[in-house]
């Protein structure tokens, strides 16, 4: 399969390219850089230029190929509404470019949460959370199944780690760095979900495989790791103590940490026979890499 994916140089887009490759597909890598066109072209994938603001290479991108992953976001979370408008945009072209083919899209959105509970694949993100702007941007993408598209929406947990991480776990890193502390919101007793981002880009490849279309999946290995543990590992391989801080000394970040957000993958599990293989957080934490 010939495989277009934006977000080739990502975070997860540099192991979703190597899996796609190892297991012999063809990529073409959307690249806004020369430095993202190097990383891409290193992974194995064809380069085109462009980014999430150009539906014209976007839509030429999808017709060129065989089926659509979409990573791109952008990750400004000063003005998140605009991303989350640049998203919606970026796949009603992608979507637009496939129809009538039967060729696959696979979007990308986030776990919601549920109070009281796991969240599952049927499960949808509450009105004006966090999570509830790429949801209906999931839902823009499965609603394409209708036209002859086989759609399909991976959500990514709070946490996908691995070497090289520069998410919401190395920034809780760094502010306890600047802090003194390693901090968490409340009693601390908050679950995030986490998958190692290996695992996350084998369900990325059998979703584009073979995920039914208006598929709904969870890349989740570890179903919620107390945020206090977190920030205990954090403390510890930081030598420093490990408190309760207000949300307010994480920015962005402390809404997210205050919330209790465990999600399950079960369904996901027996629909595409997806079995995690690597490390917990916890576990992957411990490596020390995250402290380098």
């Amino acid at each position: 399969m010939r495989a277009f994916v934006t977000g080739a140089s990502g975070w997860v887009g540099s192991a979703v390219v190597p899996e796609l490759v190892a297991a012999g597909h063809h990529v073409l890598g959307l690249a806004r850089s020369d430095s993202s066109a190097a990383a891409v072209t290193a992974a194995g994938a064809e380069v085109l230029r462009g980014d999430l603001d150009d539906l014209d290479a976007l839509t030429a991108g999808a017709a060129d190929c065989d089926g659509v992953v979409h990573l791109a976001f952008i990750h400004d979370f000063s003005r998140f509404e605009a991303s989350v408008q640049a998203d919606a945009r970026a796949i009603g072209a992608l979507a637009a470019a496939l129809e009538g083919t039967g060729k696959p899209l696979v979007v990308t959105a986030g776990t919601p949460a549920v109070p009281g509970r796991a969240a599952t694949e049927r499960d949808t993100s509450a009105p004006g959370s966090p999570a509830a702007g790429r949801d209906a941007n999931a839902a823009l993408a499965l609603d394409s199944a209708a036209r002859g598209v086989r759609s399909s929406v991976v959500r990514l947990p709070r946490t996908v780690h691995g070497e090289g991480d520069h998410g919401f776990v190395a920034h809780l890193v760094a502010t306890a760095r600047q802090r003194g502390a390693s901090g968490y919101v409340g009693d601390g007793a908050g679950r995030w979900p986490a998958v190692h981002v290996r695992d996350a880009a084998r369900l990325y490849r059998l979703a584009l495989e073979g995920a039914p279309a208006g598929s709904v999946l969870h890349a989740v290995a570890d179903e919620g790791v107390p945020v206090r543990g977190i920030a205990e590992v954090i403390g510890r391989h930081l030598g420093l103590p490990t408190a309760s801080a207000p949300a307010e000394d994480f920015g962005f970040l402390g809404g997210i940490l205050a919330v209790d957000q465990p999600a399950s993958s079960a369904l996901t599990r027996e629909l595409l026979d997806w079995h995690p293989t690597g490390p917990g957080l916890l576990e992957d934490l411990e490596k020390g890499h995250y402290f380098g």
